[in-house]
């Protein structure tokens, strides 16, 4: 029987309008009451993900975080930190002066705020325009903060720099982007309107290692479900992978399964078929 359930959030436990469904949310809820350890693994924010804790009681069974793309790992219970690791002041500072080089909002955040050059940035998404670090600020429970200079106001170890930009923009950029940190960061795109650096080797895959070592569960106990590329890891790592049928073609091509789509509750689905002794 699996032990835990690592879940992406954004395009795999959330619908399209970022809600947990019903039938998802009861398959969770069974299975935490099994003994199963859920674990919430995204690019977001600790701060972001407890809106979606507390709709699945996370609270009362040792869940756990993986935020930031795997630079924190924490129990939402206790708050006990598994696994940390941040960009250095002067590592932060240098990605936030290169990126005044390109048409992008770099987007990071202390305390309960997100901090933007620009709030008013905008990309054009599904024919509108989206002002991208609002959306950011307020879908993850921050203020947001509008700054003159990214890099000289920077003065703290942050845990990653999300820059957001046009999803044509940044296919064609993102190698000039990166290319001046190769081998001292890792960065990547975690949606076609993102790209986000983060400390050297720092992925969510280091951050459950490191965490379930503490807490005495194999990899081949865990299942995983996600859609992205910076899922791509967990899913290999995991002893089931599962894809969400709106998943990315090279994430499903990695996958051990392929399941129903975000909107169509591919996780409740899979868990049927994989482990209906967990419902």
């Amino acid at each position: 029987m699996y032990q835990a359930i690592l879940l992406d959030i954004d395009g795999t436990l959330t619908n399209d309008q970022k809600r947990i469904t019903p039938r998802t949310q009861e398959a969770l809820l069974s299975a935490q009451d099994k003994g199963v350890v859920l674990v919430l693994a995204s690019g977001r924010a600790d701060m972001g993900l407890t809106g979606f804790a507390d709709t699945l009681d996370m609270s009362r069974h040792n869940g756990v975080f993986v935020c930031f793309n795997g630079a924190k790992a924490k129990n939402y219970q206790t708050g006990e930190v598994y696994f940390q690791q941040a960009l250095t002041v002067d590592q932060g500072r240098r990605v936030l002066a290169h990126m005044h080089e390109f048409d992008v909002c770099p987007i990071y955040d202390k305390g309960a705020y997100m901090y933007a050059e620009n709030a008013f940035f905008s990309i054009e998404r599904d024919g509108a325009p989206w002002l991208v670090a609002e959306y950011e600020a307020h879908n993850n429970n921050y203020l947001l903060c509008e700054v003159a200079d990214n890099a000289t106001f920077l003065d703290w170890e942050v845990n990653k720099i999300l820059v957001a930009g046009q999803p044509e923009y940044l296919q064609e950029h993102w190698r000039q982007m990166a290319a001046p940190f190769e081998g001292e960061l890792s960065s990547m795109f975690t949606a076609p309107f993102y790209y986000e650096f983060t400390p050297l080797g720092v992925d969510k895959t280091r951050a459950l290692a490191t965490t379930f070592a503490q807490l005495g569960i194999e990899p081949s106990q865990t299942i995983a479900f996600g859609d992205a590329q910076n899922d791509l890891t967990m899913l290999q790592w995991a002893g089931t992978g599962v894809a969400m049928g709106n998943a990315v073609d090279e994430v499903k091509a990695a996958a051990d399964e392929v399941t129903l789509g975000n909107n169509e509750d591919g996780i409740a689905a899979a868990l049927e078929r994989l482990a209906p002794e967990l419902l």
